[in-house]
Order: C-alpha cells, then sequence, then structure tokens
C-alpha cells in the first residue's frame, strides 16, 4: 500500500512538472491560458492556432515535453532491468555498446549527408548491430552467462567507440564535425512530431513489457540457480528483458542523441522509495526519470541565451545524485547483489 500511494504522489509530481515545463520559456505563458489550451485542445477536433501561445504549445513544447516524457522514463526503466539482470547496480543502458553503436551510426548518417530523419534509422542500426556483436561474442565463446554479455559488451563498445573516433577525425571540421558533436552530447531540440510518433508506441509496450516482468527480474536478482528453482526460465527472460531494454535504449538514441546518467542514477533513486523490488522499481523509475529529465531539458533551455545540450545537465545533475546515494550504492555492492 505503500509503495502504490508512492506511485500515486510521483505521478501527481510528474503532471505539475509536465504543466510547468509547457509554461517556462523564452515566452512565458500564464497558467490560465495554459488551462484554456487545453480545454479547446480536447474539446475540439479541429482546432487551429489563432495565437501565439497556442502555436508554441502545439509545434514546440508539446513534442518537446513528449519527448522528455518518453526518453527519460524509457532510460530509466532500461537501466534498472539491465541493473537486475547483471545484479550490478552500476551497470548502465550503454553496457551492451548501444550507445557506442548508435553514435556511430548517426556519425556515418552526417558524414553521408543522409537526409535528417535517416541519421535516426542509421543511429539505430548501429546501435543494434553493436548489441548484436556484443551477444554474439558471448555465444561464440559457449557461455551465455551474465559475465561474458558483460565482456561481450566491453568488446563491443571499444569497437565502436574506435569506429566513431575514425569518423569525428574524418568528419569536415567546419560542416559535419560540429553537428557530431551536438548530437552526441544528446539534445531534444530537434525532435519533430514525426519522430515522437513513429517510437512512442513501441516504446511505451517495451516499458509495459518490462514493468509486467518485475517479479521475473526479482528472481533473477537472486542468481540463476535461485531462480532455476522457482520455475524461472533464465535464458528466456534474460535474453527477453535484453532486447527489450536495449530496444529502449535504442530508440531513444535515435531521437534524442545520447543522453547519459538517467538509466544509471534514477533505479536508485526508485528504490530509496520504493524499497528493492523490481514490481515497483520499475514503474518508479519511469516517473522518476520522466521528471528528471523533464526537469533538466528545463534548465537546459532557460539558464543561458544559448541552449545547453540536455546531455550536459544530465550529466552534471546525474553526478550530483550519485554522491549523495553513494552509501546506498556501496551497501548494494557489498550485500544485495553479491
Amino acid at each position: 500500500m505503500k509503495g502504490s500511494a508512492t506511485l500515486a504522489t510521483t505521478f501527481i509530481i510528474l503532471l505539475v512538472v509536465a504543466a510547468g515545463s509547457l509554461c517556462i520559456g523564452r515566452y512565458p505563458i500564464p497558467l490560465h491560458d495554459l488551462s484554456d489550451f487545453m480545454l479547446s485542445f480536447f474539446n475540439t477536433t479541429n482546432a487551429s492556432c489563432q495565437t501565439v501561445a497556442c502555436s508554441i504549445l502545439v509545434h514546440i513544447r508539446l513534442p518537446r515535453l513528449g519527448a522528455a516524457l518518453l526518453t527519460g522514463a524509457a532510460l530509466s526503466v532500461s537501466g534498472a532491468s539491465y541493473q537486475a539482470v547483471f545484479r550490478n547496480p552500476l551497470v548502465s543502458p550503454g553496457i551492451l555498446g548501444a550507445l557506442s553503436g548508435a553514435g556511430f551510426g548517426a556519425a556515418l548518417g552526417i558524414i553521408l549527408h543522409v537526409p535528417q530523419w535517416m541519421i535516426g534509422a542509421s543511429a539505430f542500426t548501429g546501435s543494434a548491430l553493436a548489441v548484436l556483436l556484443g551477444t554474439g561474442i558471448a555465444r561464440l565463446s559457449g557461455d551465455s552467462s551474465v559475465l561474458m554479455l558483460i565482456f561481450g559488451g566491453l568488446v563491443s563498445n571499444a569497437l565502436f567507440t574506435s569506429l566513431l573516433s575514425i569518423l569525428k577525425y574524418l568528419a569536415d571540421p567546419d560542416s559535419q564535425l560540429p553537428d557530431i558533436v551536438f548530437w552526441l552530447l544528446g539534445t531534444l531540440s530537434r525532435v519533430t512530431p514525426e519522430t515522437l510518433s513513429l517510437v512512442t508506441a513501441p516504446m511505451v509496450c517495451a516499458m509495459i513489457a518490462l514493468c509486467a516482468m518485475g517479479r521475473f527480474l526479482d528472481a533473477l536478482s537472486m542468481g540463476d540457480d535461485e531462480a532455476r528453482s522457482l520455475g524461472v526460465s533464465v535464458r528466456l527472460v534474460r535474453n527477453l528483458v535484453v532486447a527489450l531494454a536495449t530496444l529502449l535504449c535504442a530508440l531513444t538514441v535515435s531521437m534524442t542523441g545520447i543522453i547519459g546518467w538517467v538509466g544509471l542514477v534514477i533505479p536508485h533513486v526508485a528504490r530509496l522509495l520504493v524499497g528493492p523490488g523490481n514490481r515497483l522499481v520499475l514503474p518508479m523509475s519511469a516517473l522518476i526519470g520522466a521528471i528528471f529529465l523533464t526537469f533538466s531539458d528545463d534548465l537546459a533551455r532557460n539558464l543561458s541565451p544559448a541552449e545547453i545540450p540536455v546531455g550536459i545537465m544530465t550529466e552534471l545533475s546525474g553526478v550530483i545524485l550519485l554522491l549523495l546515494l553513494l552509501p546506498r550504492v556501496k551497501t548494494s555492492l557489498r550485500g544485495n547483489w553479491r
């Protein structure tokens, strides 16, 4: 009951943060104008924007808010799932090479002068290839244990990071390199309603599926032998969780670039609020991750005249959060995650 109440309270906080995010910016929108817009939006099927505030909300802030909520929730659920599967509280969504592969794919698309929408597709392809390489190395070794999966991920990360460095070296320093660097820093400014509509359904379905597998993740967290004794198909559950978490990671990176620390830190905050059980940790991670990234994006676009990439804000905030949570992380490393 306590966990459910905490989830409900966090959801209310999320609604407040989302409303505040729509109101603040270079063009402030009063709360009563926002409420009038929302009422007309839901009551009218073919309403057209007649005011500047309406145009800003429809074409800029609503898509950006949707991307922040979706990306923050997806990265957090992905990170919590990885930490449960690999039984390590320091695991992040990039453990299997998804981030480095996506960075390589996006950089390759920029160098080849592909259209903007194809850069996201190229990033997703690179992420998928990197993860396939990491998991393939584990299978070729004849051992698909957690340790070999991590080893495969390290190899894949190293390879695609090197390939990304080569592309950065070959890129035109005046036209291509700034675009690559800006994309790698992570930003929500280039998200379009079309892109958001393409990724929303698969991301929401993947998050729901992972949240529904919370009890299986609890069993995996106790170790493979204990999970088998409870009737859990360890290999099937692990492969499915890794596939869904990687899909979430790849889709977010293809949409917003590389946004770090969200999937590493937010699951620890969730466990601090609702305990170690993944049945509650996963949905709580989604809510807190959405709040965290929305707040970080608000800071990124309002702290200075020139917008700061949101990836920088999440790294700064993530470092501070991790230092505050360090005693809990040390306890986890010594006890629950042995």
